[in-house]
This record gives structure tokens, sequence and C-alpha cells, in this order.
């Protein structure tokens, strides 16, 4: 009997370690990309990715296994992974994990065959992988030591000539290869700025001095041309402290590819959260985050995304459970799932009343909407709350004193009046509730007189295609050309071509008048089509035919504003930029952060925190005919929106995926307006009219210290205009020391004398400062200690409001949208 028993026992043991061995085998699999490789020359290599699995997800086993070259004199192997050729023929590389084999063919070709070395493809690429081309060193504008290279190596042709022909050709000389200077001051041997970069004996050293040798020619005939780069992996879901290596390859136009991991440059776009050396290798940090590791190789681009989740563990059940008002909770609960976060609880009447006001019409509540709303039983109140706010005036004037940041110039510089007349064409559009393509076709077209059509005034301030290049790129796709305009941008594909081609669009911009002559600029400007107009490369000199940045070229007929074609394809359906970048702008004023931060900055470097997300908001944004109105309801009526600022303790570390609302000082006008309701006595400005609100100001020249203090834009600076966000020292002394502040509490015509002189009894006049200043009702300690200000001896019933008043304008909860 126990024999049998023992025999049972044996027998499941036995089949529960094959049941656990049979479980592990998926998640220990390991792959190899690629999974043959090809070698051609005696300098070509190859990077291998070992990947495995670990709890259903991919990670990384490259400097994990071990590598065994089955005929050393053919091909060799190194602990990271690297192939390289030593002779011609096959071979085979055995990749060891424990107890598993794969095996990876390798056939070497031509090794002995001396192909000539090609500036463009082979020479080139040393003078960006190891960063001399770079704004530090030869890359800036007049060069290092004598010597100037093009930013990036987006100029093969100068920096040919400055290689071969400058110095009298003692950079590169082929009568005496190891005397070039090139390679005297790269491998150390006289003194360089920029230290050893090619060490004697090197691969590349022997690349650069086998070129020199050769003659230093500058290209050889029938060489390939690089078409494209890709990186593997693309995506990748990272443990803390943990590694990843990236394979980086190249493809020519005659179907040829190359590892290029050992020649591209890396850079993360989120270095606290994810780095990455010289090597593509890639290391995630402590932190729960995510980056975009880019790859850079000759002008071209490619990406690792990385995302490191938190260690929290939550059942997907808890995430389907979570409300939905409309798509945008979906898209951020499905972000929240892959962290594990979980979002935090949702806000009050009270909180949401004040945030929405604020967000919508720039000011707080008055104690009578407050109570009003606090008091409705209605259960969709909250609509009703959002439609009452969408008609009120205050709603454009308050979203035109944001655009006015981005569009408005320095009056000084192109006169006041004009700036009075673009003013005064901005806020009639957002009165209007002007749909944001027609604004902007309307602005980017814009002819006639500067006293009489305002939007042309952006034509009389930038007198330039090349300034109107910049602003209406930034403003209108999210795309940074100001760096293309002198070399290829560092970050993108962007070059001078594609910057002057698209210049090219404004250079039939007509004026006439008497221009500008600043500091007064007073008279009167004509915009119109002219007749003639070109804009030239500034190399090359050659004439540029106006071209879109991406996309098919429209004709432009004869006679046509080069402006409507422009227009036109900026807000057309097929640039899913425009929508895109404006959803972010109203996202990110409502949000507090933009799904792409900064939020005019849309590059493969820069990804967004949500990509479904950025993407389903332009499309509703686009679909809803780019009515401000119905896209600002569409948020604001999410769930998501309605997120208490209070972190839980899953996500007090996140900054980036809408897990709670992230609070944000009052904007300079809205925290004056709101100062100025709380007092019952408007502020005034100079050059406004009596009884004019902050958001109504037309320029920013318009003294006021409490809006300096507070952030708004240098009158002096360029627009977009950015404001300061930050909070500092000198805020807080305003708000406690200003007279001025002080001398409009203590006004007979404000509400301390006017709640002082009623038959209010002190539990309703605190009452009527808390729902005034906070949209809610004191608690009860509030009211307790309220009241008993009013009843120590000796109390005066108007410097007790005074003082209640001036404390709660100085509390966080006053100063911060919450």
């Amino acid at each position: 009997m126990k024999s049998l028993l023992y025999q049972c026992l044996a027998c499941l043991l036995l089949c529960s370690a094959i049941s656990a061995r049979a479980a592990e085998t998926p998640q220990q699999a390991v792959t190899i990309y690629p999974e043959k490789v090809q070698l051609v020359g005696n300098r070509d290599r190859q990077q291998l990715l070992v990947s495995g699995l670990k709890n259903k997800q991919s990670i990384d086993r490259t400097r994990e296994v071990q590598y065994q070259s089955d005929q050393p004199a053919v091909v060799q192997v190194n602990a990271a992974g690297v192939i390289e050729p030593v002779s011609n023929g096959k071979a085979t590389v055995t990749v060891t994990d424990g107890a598993t084999k794969i095996k990876v063919p390798v056939e070497v070709k031509d090794f002995g065959k001396q192909t000539l070395i090609d500036f463009e493809r082979d020479v080139h690429p040393l003078f960006s992988r190891f960063s001399c081309n770079s704004g530090a060193c030869h890359g800036k504008q007049r060069g290092q030591g004598g010597f100037q290279l093009s930013m990036f190596a987006f100029d093969p042709e100068f920096d040919y000539g400055a290689l071969t022909k400058e110095s009298r050709g003692r950079r590169a000389s082929p009568l005496a290869p190891d005397q070039s200077l090139v390679l005297l001051k790269g491998a150390g041997k006289i003194p360089h700025g920029g230290g050893k970069k090619l060490p004697e004996g090197s691969k590349y050293y022997n690349i650069m001095e086998q070129w020199i040798a050769e003659g230093a020619t500058r290209s050889v005939a029938e060489a390939p041309k690089l078409v494209k780069i890709s990186a593997e992996p693309t995506e990748r879901i990272m443990q803390p402290e943990t590694k990843q290596q990236m394979v980086v390859t190249a493809y020519y136009s005659d179907g040829s590819t190359r590892d290029v991991t050992d020649l591209a440059e890396y850079m993360s776009s989120e270095s606290v959260y994810v780095s990455v050396d010289e090597h593509g290798l890639v290391t995630a940090g402590s932190l729960m985050g995510e980056a975009s590791i880019m790859a850079r190789y000759m002008g071209n681009f490619a990406s690792l995304s990385v995302t490191i989740p938190s260690e929290n563990t939550v059942p997907d059940s808890f995430y389907a459970k979570l409300p939905r008002n409309n798509f945008i909770d979906g898209l951020v609960w499905d972000k929240l799932k892959k962290y594990g976060l979980k979002p935090s609880e949702p806000i009050d009447d009270a909180t949401y009343l004040r945030r929405v006001a604020i967000d919508l019409i720039g000011r707080t509540p008055t104690a009578e909407e407050a109570r009003a709303f606090l008091q409705d039983p209605s259960p969709n109140k909250r609509d009703r709350l959002v439609d009452y706010l969408l008609e009120q005036p205050e709603f454009g004037d308050h979203w035109a004193n944001k655009w006015a940041d981005l569009l408005r110039p320095n009056p000084y510089h192109v006169g006041i009046k004009t700036v009075l007349s673009y003013d005064a064409w901005i806020r009639k559009s957002f009165h209007q509730n002007k749909p944001l393509d027609q604004f902007t076709h309307e602005l980017l077209t814009a002819q006639g007189g500067t006293w009489h059509n305002g939007a042309v005034t952006m034509f009389r301030d930038r007198r330039k295609p090349e300034e109107l290049t910049t602003i209406v790129s930034q403003l209108f796709l999210g795309i940074r050309l100001s760096c293309a305009q002198c070399h290829h941008h560092p970050n993108e594909v962007w070059g001078q071509e594609d910057f002057y081609s698209f210049a090219a669009y404004f250079a039939k911009i007509g004026r006439k008048g008497r221009g500008i002559s600043a500091p007064i600029s007073g008279s009167e400007e004509l915009i119109f089509t002219a007749n003639s107009g070109s804009v030239r490369h500034p190399l090359t000199n050659e004439v540029l035919p106006p071209r879109p940045l991406f996309g098919e070229v429209p004709e432009i007929k004869e006679n046509q504003d080069p402006r409507e074609i422009l227009a036109d394809w900026i807000i057309s359906p097929q640039n899913h930029f425009f929508a895109e970048v404006n959803a972010n702008r109203i996202w990110a004023d409502l949000m507090g952060r933009g799904i792409v931060e900064p939020i005019d900055d849309f590059r493969e470097s820069n990804p967004p925190s949500n990509a479904p997300l950025i993407k389903a908001l332009g499309q509703n944004f686009r679909e809803q005919k780019f009515d401000l109105k119905k896209y600002v309801k569409t948020i604001v009526s999410s769930y998501t929106y309605s997120l208490s600022a209070l972190p839980n303790e899953t996500n007090v570390g996140d900054t980036r995926n809408y897990s709670r609302h992230y609070r944000q000082r009052l904007r300079a006008e809205v925290l004056l307006d709101s100062v100025s309701e709380m007092i019952g006595v408007p502020d005034s400005f100079s050059a406004m009219p009596k009884d004019s609100t902050a958001k109504q100001i037309w320029t920013h020249r318009v003294s006021s210290v409490f809006l300096d203090s507070f952030g708004r834009p240098d009158p002096n600076q360029d627009p977009p205009c950015e404001r300061t966000t930050d909070t500092t020292v000198v805020q807080v002394l305003h708000m406690m020391n200003s007279r001025d502040l002080y001398a409009r509490i203590q006004s007979k015509n404000g509400n301390s004398a006017a709640w002082a002189k009623s038959k209010m009894t002190p539990d309703q006049i605190v009452e009527e400062i808390y729902l005034t200043a906070y949209s809610r009702y004191p608690t009860i300690e509030e009211k307790r200690l309220g009241r008993s200000l009013f009843e120590q001896e000796g109390a005066d019933r108007q410097q007790v409001i005074e003082d209640l008043m001036w404390a709660l304008l100085n509390t966080p909860e006053y100063l911060f949208k919450n």
C-alpha cells in the first residue's frame, strides 16, 4: 500500500515539475535579431539583439548570453554580441542561454576586395559620431581653431571643402596621409581641444587614413545613397535599472543594408527616466516614466519608445469599472492601466465650479453664482453650468487673451493703432466663436490696410519670408523650423531646402506705405499680393519654388496668392499637425500640461505622453469643425477633467498621464480679475476704458505691477510669447504688501464697506467671503473662527472683514486652480 502511495506521489511530483518547466518555456524563449547575417567587405559589422520573455514582456538578454563562433578564422564575436569579419567564408555563431542554444548563420563576402572609401558613406559619418560637428565644437558659426564643419553634417560639400582645400591642404594630405592634421589631432599626437577621438590603429583611424591615401576623393562612382534608417526594437516596457541594446540599420539605394549602431548618435527625450550611451545601450532609471530614444545617422532618424511602469499591481477589472463620460476617459484609463496607476478621486461640486469657471471665463465665480450652483439639485447641473459659462462674453476675452500672447507684436515696432486694430480683430473672432481653421485661413491670407484689417499686422511685423516661416510653422503646425534656417534640424528631418521652400509661399507679399519707423511707426501700411518675388537657397543661390513640408505639392495658378495655397494645405484633413497642435494647446490650458510638451514642439524625438489620445483629440476637434466651444466642452465634460489634484498611493509621482489634476497658479489676468471680483473694486488701466478687466488689455505695454509680478509676457519679446508660470518671492510679497490692493480693500465703494454696513450677521459675512473666494461654504471650524474675530472685544466690523479677506487672498487655495 505504501509502495503504491509513494509511486502516486512521485508521479504527481514529476507531472508538476513537467508542468512547471512547460510553463517556464515561453517565459525563457529567446529570439535573435537578425536571424542571419551577411557581412560585405572588411569594414562591415553586425550587432546582435537577443531578447527573452519575463512576465509576458520582452526583455534584453544581449549582454547576459554567451556567444561562440565555430569559425574564428572567418568571424569573431565579442561579449556584447558584435560580429566582425576576419576572412571570406561561412560560419555559425552560437548564442547560449542556459540550456537553450540558437545558431545564427553568418556569411562573409568580398573581405579582401579593396573597395574605395566613399566620403559621404564612410568618412562623413565619423564627424557626427565623435561630435566634431556639434555646436560646441567645429559646428558652431565660426568653427573652432579655424576649422568649421556644417552643423550635424547637413552639408557634405562644405565639409569636404573644409577638409581638403582649406589650411593649404594640410588637414587631409594624400602625399603624407599620416601627417594629415585630421589624423594627428584626432589621434592626440598634437594638441587638440576636443581630445583623442581617433586612436592610432583603431578601425575609424584606419578608414580615415585609407581615404586620404586613396586621394581624399569626393565620391566613388556608383556608390549607393542612404535612403533611411531603422531601429530595433521600436518599443519596450523596461523594469527599473534594466538595460536594452538598440540596433540601428541603414538602408541604401542599391538595396543593401548596413549596421550603423556604432556610428549613430543617440539622445533620450527624458534622460531622468531613461539614458542611452554612445553604443546604443539604453538604461532605465529608478523612476516610473517614459522616454523616446532617438537614433540619428546622417540626417535620418529612428526611435525606440521606452516605458518604465510602476511597481503597483492593479487588476484589469479595476479599470473596466471606471466611469467613461466620453472617449477621453477610456484612452486615459488605457494609459494608466499600462503603468498600474489609479486615478485620484473625483472632485466635489464646489471645486468643479471654481475650476471650470477659471478655465472657461478667466475669473472665479461670484458668491451668487456659487450659491445657485451648489444649491441646484439637478443631476445634470454641471452640463448646464458649462453651457452657461460658454455663453458669457468673458469667454471670448479670456481665450482671445491667450491667442494674443501668440500673435500680438510690440506696438513700439509696428505702431500703436496697428496693434489696437490687430487686438480688435483677434477679440472679435473669439467673441464670434469663429472656427479655428477659418481664423487661421483669414490670418494667413490677410490683405488690406493695417488700420482697417487688423489681421494684416502679422505681415507688417514680420517683413521677411524667413520670419513668417518660423512663426507660422510653430503656431499652426507645431514644427519649430528656426534651426533649419541655418543648418539641418538637429532633431528632425527638416533642412535648409525645406525651410526656404516653405518661406517661398510668402515671397509675393507686397507692402505700400511708409513702412516701419520704430519707435513710432505711426503710419498705415497696405498689404497686398505682388506680381513678383522669390526666395533663394542661401548656399546654392537657387530660386526655390513654394513647397509644403510634406505631402503633395499643390499647383499655384498664375496671379494666385501663394498664401492661399499654403493656408488651404495647413488646414486640410491631410495635415494632422494643425488639428493636433491646436487640440494640444487647448488641452494644456485646461489640464495643466500638454500631451506634447512644449505644446508646439511636435517631433519624433519629443513624443506625446499619450499618442492615441492626441490623435483622437485632433480628430474630434476636426470633426467638430474646429468649434472652440464644442471642443472645450468635450474636455471639461470628461471624467478625467474632474479628478482631484490630491494624489493617491499609486500616482503621487505621475506628472504626465493625467491620473490626477495638475494644479496651476492662476494666470496673471485671471488672478487680477478674480481679486477685483473679491474686493468689489475694479482695477484701472492706462489706455483702457473705465471698468475694463485685465483680460481685455490690448497690449502688454499697458503698465501693471501686479501683472508683471505674476508672469505676463515681456512686451519686448517676439511672439509666440511664453509666460512665467513659476511661483516667486516677488508674487508672495506683492500679495502681502501691495499698497494698491490694501487701498482697494479699504475702499468705501468695495465689498468690505458694503458688508460692514449691511445687516448681515457675522456668519453670513463669513459665508459670503468664502463663497466669493473659494466657491464653497466655510467648514464648521472656519465659520467658528470667523465668528470669533467679530466677537473679540473692541473689534471693528469692517476691519475684521478686511483682515479676513486679506488672509484668504494669500492662501494657496485662492492663488491656485485646484
